[in-house]
């Protein structure tokens, strides 16, 4: 992780099924966060079309149009770009978490492991088999999606293989928002990492969405929150915290997986 990393988050209300309306508000918000100085932008969660589950094919034959543009962007602006998209793949549609090198090339392309059965996510889209590591110009990014974020697995797994940054676009809903906060900061405490959440705002169905994008730090700490309005936010995450946390309370190197769960030991 360089020393010093500007992120800047991207809060928005996602247009369900509207692309060209969320395209020109995602890119106004990376536009911003240059002209801030980020060095990296994190936008939200199916952030080019929403859960528009009748169209999803059509929103995917978009989406390799839609990462040339962030590509151009990206290498542009010198900046690393990351959020979730819909993508065709051998005949179906999966959560597509793409990062965006300051070069403009493609660093990572996680598929969502992890879909929310309660609002039928498992119906219209097809898991991902694999957690991505993504090694950028910046450091390396741990890569996950909403629900993702439930399972410590994951996130564990992830800071093993080297992620110092845990980036988590999400479309979490205000009734458990309050799990999103404490998930947030948790995933940031157990692995002594930075973990970049970015949520939306608005409403889709009978579902609301009232942000929470934040930046937490290794210890826990909120170092930047969006609240819950339409706009942007930025902040500094300083490698020297993470290090000298981890110094500090070295739990990463004193775990003792020999000795726990068989079957987390086995999973792991």
């Amino acid at each position: 992780m360089d020393p010093s990393v500007v992120v800047g988050l991207v809060q928005f209300d996602v247009v369900e099924g509207d692309r060209e309306a969320n395209l020109t508000r995602a890119f106004k918000g990376l536009m911003k966060l240059s002209e801030a100085g980020c060095h990296l932008a994190v936008l939200p969660e199916m952030w080019s079309c929403g859960f528009d589950h009748e169209n999803l094919v059509s929103h995917a034959a978009e989406t390799p149009g839609i990462v040339e543009r962030l590509r151009i962007f990206a290498a542009r602006e010198r900046m690393v770009v990351a959020g979730s998209l819909p993508e065709w793949v051998d005949g179906s549609v999966v959560n597509t978490l793409y990062v965006v090198d300051s070069n403009g090339e493609i660093k990572g392309r996680y598929r969502k492991l992890h879909l929310f059965t309660p609002t039928g996510e498992d119906t219209h889209f097809v898991a991902g088999r694999e957690a991505v590591v993504a090694q950028t110009s910046i450091g390396r990014l741990g890569l996950m999606i909403c629900y993702d974020l439930r399972f410590p697995e994951l996130a564990r797994g992830l800071v093993l293989d080297g992620a110092e940054i845990l980036v988590v676009p999400a479309q979490w809903p205000s009734a458990r928002l309050a799990h999103w906060e404490a998930l947030l900061k948790a995933r940031a405490i157990e692995n002594q990492c930075f973990v970049v959440g970015v949520n939306r705002v608005g409403r889709s169905g009978a579902l609301v969405y009232n942000g929470g994008s934040q930046v937490v730090s290794p210890l826990g700490e909120v170092q930047a929150h969006a609240g819950g309005a339409d706009g942007e936010v930025v902040t500094a995450m300083e490698a020297e915290v993470m290090a000298a946390f981890r110094d500090h309370v070295p739990c990463l190197e004193e775990r003792r997986p020999m000795c726990y769960s068989r079957q987390l030991t086995e999973d792991l």
